[in-house]
């Protein structure tokens, strides 16, 4: 799992990037806080080939990422 809460764009789309290249997990979950960090994250996992599922946990979001 990574926590990217408490950071803002760029940090947590190069915490995933990292993730992805360092062992291309098939599952991956990614907690974030706000709405352009969901929609990043989320950009950049579908372009590496994820299904990305998004929920709301009053005002933090976890992605979850599988391929």
């Amino acid at each position: 799992m990574i926590d990217a809460r408490g950071y803002s764009c760029p940090t947590p789309v190069v915490m995933v990037q990292k993730a992805v290249k360092d062992g291309g997990p098939s599952k991956l979950e990614v907690a974030v806080d706000n709405q352009c960090s969901v929609e990043n994250v989320t950009r950049f996992a579908r372009n590496a080939g994820y299904q990305v599922k998004v929920v709301d946990f009053e005002g933090d979001f976890k992605l979850l990422l599988s391929k």
